[in-house]
Order: C-alpha cells, then sequence, then structure tokens
C-alpha cells in the first residue's frame, strides 16, 4: 500500500511518483530490502540496495560489517510497519529525527559565538568602540569557562579573547603565551544558552560589576561593559541563537547610572589652571621642548572644553585667530588612540569624526583671547606637522596619549602645593574640559548652548554637572536670604 504524508492519492509503481506538495516528503509502505553485494570500488566496495514503490536506493559502506548493520536498521523499519521516503529512501522514523536535527536552535560557544559577533560589528564600528567590544566579551568569558583541568589564569582569558576576536586573527595561530588558552577556551567555553541559567548570569554580572582582584570596578567601566554585552545579546536574539535578552531581567549595579557624575573635588579655579598651564611650560629640557609645545594643547582643553583625541586632530585650517578678541575653533575630527589590532589603518591612532555627531559634521567652538593668543604663539615657536596638525609629537607625528599624560603628570607638582597634589584636583587631563564645561554652565549659559559646545547632548550635561553648579554653600545661603527677604543681620 502506498500513501501520501497528510493524504493523497497513491502513485503508481515502476518508477512513478504520486503527485503532492513538493515540500512535503512522499511516503511508501512499497518497500524491499535487497541483500549486500560487492561491486568495484575501493573505498567503499561493500553495496547496499533497497527500493521504495519501485525506486532503487543505493547506499555504500567500506566493511561488510556496516553494510549489515545497516541493511539491518532498514529491515527493523519494514516490521515496524513505517513508511519510506521516496526521495530520499529513508524511513519515516529517520526523516523525523532529520528533520528535527535540522530545526533545533544553533547553539554556538561562547568563544565561537564572540568572533563571530565582532566579524559582524567590525566593519560598521571605530577602533576606540571595537576595542570596549573586545573588552565586554572578554569580560563575559570569565564567566562563560566551562570547567576542565588545566584551566588558564584569568588574566590569559582575557587577553586570549581579546586577540581572537580580531577577525584578522582568524587564520593565525595565536601568540605562544596564549595558544594553551585559546585552546582550553575553545573547547571548554559554555554555549550562549549557559546564559539562561540564573547562577551563570549572575556571575556575568558579577564580572562586568568587578575587576580580576575582586574590586569593583568603576562605574563608567560597568557602564562600557554592560553596552557592550547587551549589544551582543540582541545580535543573539537577531541572529535566532535566543529569544529574549537576558539582562532584561538583571538590575544594574547600584548607583551605576551616576557613576559618571563629575566630582567637584577635580575642577581648578582661574589660578590653578594658569599656575598648571606654566608648570606644563617648564616640563622637560631646554632644548626638546617637551613641555613648551603642549601649552596650547592643555589650553584648548581647559579654555575651550576639548577632549584631548580632538585637541590631537586639531589643525590650523580649523582655527580662526584673529589679532584681537574672541576666536573660533572649527573641529571636524578627532584623533582616538586606540591601538594598532583595531584600526583598519594598522595605525596607533584611528581617524573618526566627532563624537555623538553624523560624519562630516563639525561642531564650531568660540574660544577667548586668552587662547587665541595661546595659539598664535604656539604656531609661530613650532609652527605645524606636514598635514597642518598643531600639535604633532617630536618626530611629527601623532601625539601619544602616554606623551601629554606623562608631561601632565610631571606638571602637577610644579604647579600645586603638596596638599593638593595628593587631592583629585586636575589628576587627569580630562578634569580640564570638565572646568570648563563647568564655567560655561556657571556663567549662566544655557545648557542647550553648553552641550553644542561640548559635543554632548543636554542629559548628559545635566546629569554629570548638576553636582558642580552652584556648589557654594555661602552663596546658596545669601539666595535664600534674599527670597525669604532677610537682611544680612538676620543670622546674628
Amino acid at each position: 500500500m502506498n500513501h501520501r504524508k497528510n493524504g493523497g492519492a497513491p502513485g503508481a509503481r515502476n518508477g512513478g511518483r504520486p503527485a503532492g506538495p513538493p515540500d512535503e516528503p512522499v511516503l511508501s509502505t512499497a518497500v524491499r530490502v535487497w541483500k549486500v553485494s560487492k561491486v568495484n570500488s575501493k573505498r567503499a566496495p561493500y553495496q547496499l540496495r533497497w527500493t521504495v514503490n519501485g525506486e532503487v536506493k543505493t547506499a555504500s559502506f567500506a566493511t561488510v560489517t556496516l553494510a549489515d548493520s545497516r541493511r539491518s536498521e532498514l529491515w527493523q523499519a519494514m516490521r515496524r510497519g513505517e513508511a519510506f521516503d521516496l526521495e530520499t529512501g529513508l524511513p519515516e522514523s529517520e526523516l523525523r529525527a532529520a528533520a528535527a536535527r535540522k530545526n533545533v536552535r544553533p547553539d554556538p560557544s561562547w568563544w565561537d559565538f564572540s568572533r563571530e559577533y565582532m566579524a559582524a560589528r567590525w566593519r560598521t564600528t571605530a577602533a576606540k568602540t571595537r576595542e570596549g567590544l573586545a573588552d565586554s566579551l572578554a569580560t563575559v568569558a570569565l564567566a562563560m569557562m566551562g570547567e576542565g583541568a588545566k584551566a588558564p589564569d584569568l588574566g590569559d582569558v582575557r587577553l586570549a579573547v581579546r586577540w581572537a576576536v580580531v577577525p584578522a586573527h582568524e587564520d593565525e595561530e595565536p601568540p605562544p603565551s596564549l595558544r594553551a588558552a585559546c585552546a582550553w577556551l575553545s573547547a571548554r567555553s559554555l554555549p550562549l544558552s549557559a546564559l539562561l541559567d540564573p547562577k551563570v548570569l549572575r556571575d556575568v554580572h558579577y564580572r562586568l560589576s568587578f575587576k580580576l582582584d575582586d574590586t569593583p570596578a568603576a562605574g563608567e567601566t560597568y557602564k562600557r561593559r554592560r553596552r557592550g554585552f547587551n549589544t551582543a545579546m540582541e545580535y543573539a536574539i537577531e541572529a535566532g541563537y535566543l529569544d529574549e535578552n537576558p539582562l532584561a531581567n538583571v538590575k544594574r549595579k547600584p548607583g551605576a547610572t551616576g557613576g559618571d557624575a563629575v566630582d567637584p573635588r577635580v575642577l581648578v579655579n582661574e589660578v590653578q589652571g594658569a599656575q598648571l598651564l606654566t608648570a606644563v611650560s617648564y616640563v622637560g629640557s631646554v632644548h626638546r621642548h617637551r613641555g613648551r609645545r603642549l601649552v596650547a594643547f592643555f589650553g584648548c582643553i581647559l579654555y575651550a572644553a576639548m577632549r584631548p583625541a580632538e585637541a590631537v586632530g586639531l589643525k590650523l585650517a580649523d582655527c580662526d585667530l584673529p589679532e584681537q578678541g574672541w576666536g573660533t575653533l572649527t573641529l571636524r575630527e578627532t584623533r582616538p588612540v586606540s591601538g594598532k589590532r583595531w584600526t583598519d589603518s594598522g595605525e596607533r591612532h584611528d581617524k573618526r569624526g566627532l563624537k555623538s555627531r553624523e560624519a562630516n559634521k563639525d561642531r564650531p567652538v568660540p574660544i577667548p583671547p586668552v587662547l587665541v593668543a595661546m595659539l598664535r604663539a604656539h604656531v609661530r615657536e613650532f609652527g605645524t606637522a606636514k598635514d597642518g596638525r598643531l600639535f604633532p609629537n617630536e618626530r611629527g607625528d601623532v601625539l601619544g596619549t602616554s606623551s601629554y599624560w606623562r608631561v601632565w603628570q610631571e606638571a602637577r607638582p610644579l604647579a600645586l602645593p603638596p596638599d593638593k597634589e595628593a587631592s583629585p584636583l586636575a589628576r587627569r587631563v580630562y578634569d580640564l574640559r570638565s572646568t570648563c564645561i563647568t564655567n560655561w554652565l556657571r556663567a549662566g549659559l544655557p545648557v542647550a548652548e553648553v552641550a553644542r559646545r561640548a559635543g554632548n547632548s543636554p542629559e548628559v550635561i545635566h546629569r554629570r554637572y548638576a553636582g558642580c553648579i552652584d556648589d557654594s554653600e555661602e552663596e546658596n545661603n545669601s539666595k535664600i536670604e534674599k527670597v525669604m527677604g532677610w537682611g544680612a543681620e538676620a543670622g546674628h
């Protein structure tokens, strides 16, 4: 008796096929299995033949034992009354099993998923973003290691993942120092579905929140890692690996939302800012001018709220520097340091448009006369790099983070008394930018205008600088007295 799945007319024997939808298997119980025969083949000399509704099917095997075993399987299916598929010759039970395997959701290991995800994101992301994503994936890998003997050191795990996710390394052998860690992680990393286990997810969240020495990570570090992990989970959903984002059920680390607020203790006043810039000019020997060539660089950050990477990319053509009055810097690009492995050019510095802006969009920033004078003096003494950049290093190349950081660390002790040097005051170069933005807000500029000049959103300005505006208790008390109509003598 012949039949089609879901019903239908029987087909003719001797090669005829029942009519039916092409995407449904055509089944028949008219099956005959022949004995194993030998054919002229060196690799698979034993052949099994059987017919389904008159259509001959064959399978070849290297040994007679394998051929007899397969014949026994087909024979047992016939005895159970199973129908066979006309196209493949498989019993219905094997056909269902094959369909089930085909429909099983793929479940790559964290190691394989991390490499796939970075390959998908690489072309459309900046070098700094690539590095941040790799750090997130490497951090989560600590919780997705699985178990096994001779597990690698946690530090090596992070280095191994950061190396492996670079697409250019796909066909390369790992460095000798990471070879064992890469092999171990490739074989034993947990599958992506392990993130559905609450215990594993708690460990992931712990790794995002803490350093390798188990001390809490900075709020900004936690948020960056979590963002990277979140975008990876969104990709996993798009790729069909997961149905929902595991992070949806994980609360943020307490205090993480306000972790990027500016600490008022880092801000410098007018005198301290001038003293620090003067101290910069004394760093380095007279002949090398290591510090003097960076005075205007730090001035751009203190008086124009430029990010260091924006100052590195500033060109003379972008500067309007009149002899008197205010000038304008038209910012067009940033030169962030990311490392050679993360950039498309193979250089340590990436070349990008402005942060949080569309490509080819500029940002004009008015600058006060004091900065105009600094920049004019800088150009007179040091000129520019070949491509017009104002602040190259001593060899004319792109100024590195370590170069200006070292100058700043040497300048602080020269400018500040011991108690201030030991404090958070201007400990980072970026604190000069925070000082400038705070001064703009205290001067009464609208938040939207401060955000435009600084290249931030108004929401970021509100969130980060709320604690720095009107932070003078005496001034606040005076405002209350004025509103309440109290005289100066009211407190006596």
